[in-house]
């Protein structure tokens, strides 16, 4: 076996950091075996080197290493990359095509930033995991595969069980053995190491001498936080290469290369936003049907008092304040034409409401007969009654009739007119079937 030294040497991996050691030092003991691996760390440390490592010191060397970057694979054509397809499973799948794990079959296939894969393909993996079973999409025939599964994730895999955008039961398959590495600032003594190697690649490079740093500068590289790991001090060093004519760096010339710390970072959005959101939209669901509830209520006591009093007042009040919580307040703009659509609805209860002034109140004696009901006494209290059950919706259908009428049909000019708007008003035309 492969001293620890020997292996960083051939893969080029820099430091001594006694945490990176231990990583190098796991993957070596894992490498011979076919258990999963997880490698974890923040995006940037240098997770590829990994699954290079165990691919290279393991029986399957001479198979395919197959490296995955799982989320940059849209959400809908993951499952045909990761396990095929057959001619015609969708549109634009012209010819049968072999995934990644038919094809590294014997090999390695490293999924990188396996925490963005989307559920669905979540299960087709553990099955791959459990018994190396897989369907491409659009078969119905199981095919079989022998790969190694070594994965990467930069995301807290607890916090995403815990959401519920990864599985449980997948995180314990893929996490066998777990290899952390530690983040660039965790390494102060390889900081300026690696800083020197960058420095010299890119010299040999761009034929230009190496740049140094001043003893300032170095103290500053070291306090520096480096939220992009290794990437992003691969990446100020190759700046300096090029743009800086002076091959001294001093500390001034440093912190001009170097952002804010926090300046370059992503915003967070955090999960009590979205929290709250939804607690503001149930709020809203529950008003909408506390009013729904209180014009149902209100419907009910309209129509009690058109049969048991007549009471033609109170139901063009009741009336009016429902069709004003229906409708809308009616703005400044739009006043005429809600009153004119109330104008014309209480005329419309004078029209079909009998005045009590125009018809003699029926006398009912105590001591009545059989010919007084004959000679039609409560016959005319019985049709006055029934004259005064008005159901709103009726009176709606002609209120809608009437403006359309007027307005020649032009639904926009009607809903104005009755102070609603187009798409209510289209919706009671299909409501009533006008």
């Amino acid at each position: 076996m492969e001293s620890v030294q020997a292996i960083k040497q051939r893969f080029e991996i820099i430091g001594n950091d006694p945490k990176l050691n231990r990583a190098v030092e796991k993957a070596i003991q894992v490498a011979p075996t076919d258990i999963s691996v997880l490698v974890t760390g923040e995006s940037g440390v240098g997770k590829e080197s990994i699954p290079k490592i165990i691919h290279a010191l393991s029986h399957r060397k001479h198979g395919k290493y197959i490296a995955v970057n799982c989320g940059a694979i849209p959400e809908g054509t993951i499952d045909s990359e990761l396990f095929g397809h057959e001619k015609g499973a969708f549109t634009g799948a012209t010819s049968t095509r072999e995934g990644y794990f038919e094809v590294a079959d014997g090999g390695t296939i490293f999924l990188d930033e396996v925490g963005e894969l989307p559920l669905t393909t979540q299960v087709r993996l553990l099955r791959v995991l459990e018994n190396g079973e897989f369907i491409k999409v659009g078969s119905s025939q199981v095919q079989k595969t022998n790969v190694r599964i070594v994965a990467a994730t930069n995301v807290q895999m607890q916090e995403a069980i815990e959401k519920g955008k990864f599985r449980e039961d997948l995180y314990y398959r893929l996490s066998t053995v777990e290899i952390g590495l530690p983040p660039l600032r965790d390494r102060k003594d390889d900081i300026h190491l690696l800083f020197r190697k960058f420095s010299s690649d890119f010299a040999h490079k761009y034929k230009m001498p190496p740049i140094r740093l001043e003893d300032d500068a170095v103290s500053l590289l070291l306090r520096y936080r480096w939220s992009g790991n290794i990437r992003q001090l691969r990446n100020i060093a190759e700046q300096i290469s090029v743009l800086e004519t002076n091959r001294n760096i001093s500390l001034s010339v440093l912190a001009n290369y170097l952002p804010q710390e926090g300046s370059n970072l992503p915003a967070v959005i955090g999960t009590k936003k979205a929290e709250s959101d939804f607690s503001t939209e149930r709020e809203i669901l529950y008003k909408v049907l506390f009013d729904m509830r209180a014009d149902i209520n209100d419907l009910k006591k309209l129509t009690m008092d058109l049969m048991q009093n007549g009471n033609t007042a109170g139901v063009q009040e009741t009336n009016k304040g429902l069709i004003q919580r229906i409708y809308g307040q009616p703005e400044s703009r739009e006043n005429n034409n809600h009153n004119r659509f109330f104008e014309e609805n209480n005329r419309r209860q004078e029209v079909y409401t009998p005045q009590p002034v125009s018809r003699p109140e029926p006398v009912v004696e105590d001591h009545h007969d059989d010919d007084d009901y004959e000679d039609g006494h409560y016959l005319y209290a019985d049709a006055v009654e029934e004259s005064e059950i008005l159901r709103l919706d009726e009176k709606e259908i002609e209120l809608i009739k009437k403006a359309l009428e007027r307005n020649k049909g032009k639904r926009k000019a009607a809903a104005d007119e009755l102070g609603i708007s187009e798409r209510t008003l289209y919706r009671k035309i299909k409501q009533f079937d006008l």
